[in-house]
């Protein structure tokens, strides 16, 4: 993610705020990707801390307005649990928008949300799956709760779970449907991820009472359940590595092999960028490291793993000239 700096004093501000600390107010517009001391604000400022400025002739913003459904906000602690979860899905759409996903220029389908809690007001947790089906994203907000996230993360066996995690994956589904009509894309999808168009649900079936290990081809476990979810979380983890990367850069931070002025987004050789951002995730590693902290990315890319991202990296940093 870019930084950012209040355009009325210059000094540092960060994505999510909605004040400069000397006392302006700041919007962010999501076409030009820049912070502003002036805008429409999106009806959810004061509700859920949206700093977003409203879509033009709408109460909402460009965020706000793909959510259908969100939690009863006077149960419980749904108020806190949207406000987080919309902050980690301004955060993904914001990064998309570089690669021109969502933007004016994008003419396609955009996604819309279910956002829904376990806690309903009824007593009892409502099971909540998410996933994503024509379009509809649902997200479970109370995943949001950070102790919660860490058990669940625990109990499923995984080495990385967040809200953007979640996004960013759920999304990635949304893209495959919108990519699915570009021609050649199925044609270069199946060799790497397989064929899609196997039963769904029982492969789940099958991934739950018998989950296999990763291996050299697949980036988790869960990739290894059907190739919807090989896709799903391939891109994932090439949103994870061009975010990390770019928020490096743009903290001002520099290291050997990474050259002036780097543009992670711009990128067109994916090769490289794998390059880059394996550099990035070992220097930060080690910090963690030594602060006894987890690896920020404990990953490993393998050939095979390489090759799926790259098909990823191509397609979608470049939709709009493939036809999707």
């Amino acid at each position: 993610m870019q930084s950012f700096t209040c355009p009325d004093c210059n000094a540092r501000v960060y994505f999510e705020n909605l004040f400069c600390a000397c006392g302006a107010s700041l919007y962010y517009e999501p076409e030009s990707r820049a912070m502003l001391n002036q805008g429409e604000p999106c009806a959810n400022r004061d509700t859920i801390q949206c700093n977003w400025v409203a879509a033009p002739g709408q109460a909402l913003c460009r965020s706000c307005a793909m959510s259908d459904v969100v939690p009863a906000l006077n149960v419980g602690d749904n108020q806190q649990l949207l406000e987080r979860a919309e902050r980690a899905k301004r955060w993904v759409l914001a990064n998309l928008s570089n690669w021109q996903w969502f933007t004016d220029a994008d003419q396609g389908m955009r996604p819309r949300f279910q956002m829904l809690s376990e806690n309903t007001g009824g007593g009892r947790a409502v099971q909540i799956m998410m996933g994503h089906d024509n379009g509809e994203i649902v997200i479970n907000v109370t995943e949001a709760d950070e102790l919660i996230r860490v058990q669940r993360q625990q109990q499923l066996g995984e080495q990385y779970r967040s809200m953007v995690g979640h996004f960013r994956h759920e999304l990635a589904h949304f893209l495959f449907d919108r990519l699915t009509v570009a021609p050649g894309f199925q044609d270069e999808f199946r060799p790497l991820f397989g064929d899609e168009t196997q039963d769904y649900n029982a492969a789940l079936q099958e991934h739950y009472a018998n989950p296999k290990d990763p291996g050299e081809d697949f980036i988790t476990a869960y990739a290894t359940s059907h190739p919807h979810e090989d896709w799903a979380e391939t891109v994932a983890h090439l949103l994870h590595m061009v975010d990390f990367t770019d928020s490096f850069i743009n903290a001002g931070l520099l290291m050997k092999n990474v050259p002036d002025g780097y543009q992670p987004y711009a990128e067109t050789d994916a090769d490289h960028l794998l390059n880059i951002a394996a550099e990035v995730a070992i220097a930060i590693n080690d910090i963690n490291r030594a602060l006894d902290n987890s690896d920020l990315y404990p990953f490993i890319l393998t050939p095979k793993i390489r090759e799926k991202i790259k098909f990823a990296h191509g397609w979608i940093s470049n939709h709009a000239a493939r036809g999707a």
